[in-house]
């Protein structure tokens, strides 16, 4: 037989399952994925506070995005995780496609083209050197 209430075996196995390093997601944004993981890409292994200048200079539009979630994840790890913001590193990043929002835009003779307004979810996570 079971060991306990069911609540209690998937709250043990959630501490088990849980994500140690710290992190911060970004969900349903209206980026595409692959836009994002240009930026993400430029910034992944350098410390935190390199990464904040790469993005403050990108002109891409993801960049600001990223950079609220960078934050986010430089935030957590100096709050809820007690580690020191400068010793911290960008260990992975990834942007996940997330739901498309389908639209239509009338065309001559009565069509109607489909417009794909494409969404992401972007997580980051850090590590300390």
């Amino acid at each position: 037989m079971a060991k306990g209430h069911r609540s209690q075996i998937k709250k043990e196995r959630n501490e088990q399952n849980r994500e140690k390093r710290p992190h911060a997601t970004a969900r349903f944004v209206r980026v595409s994925s692959s836009k994002a993981k240009i930026v993400l890409d430029q910034i992944k292994g350098k410390s935190v506070g390199e990464a904040m200048a790469i993005l403050a200079y990108s002109p891409r539009y993801a960049a600001d995005i990223i950079e609220k979630v960078l934050k986010s994840a430089a935030a957590n790890a100096e709050n809820n995780m007690e580690l020191d913001v400068n010793n911290l590193y960008v260990e992975e990043t990834v942007a996940n496609q997330g739901p498309t929002l389908k639209r239509i835009r009338p065309r001559a003779k009565g069509r109607a083209y489909r417009i794909n307004k494409k969404t992401s979810h972007i997580s980051i996570y850090l590590n300390e050197r």
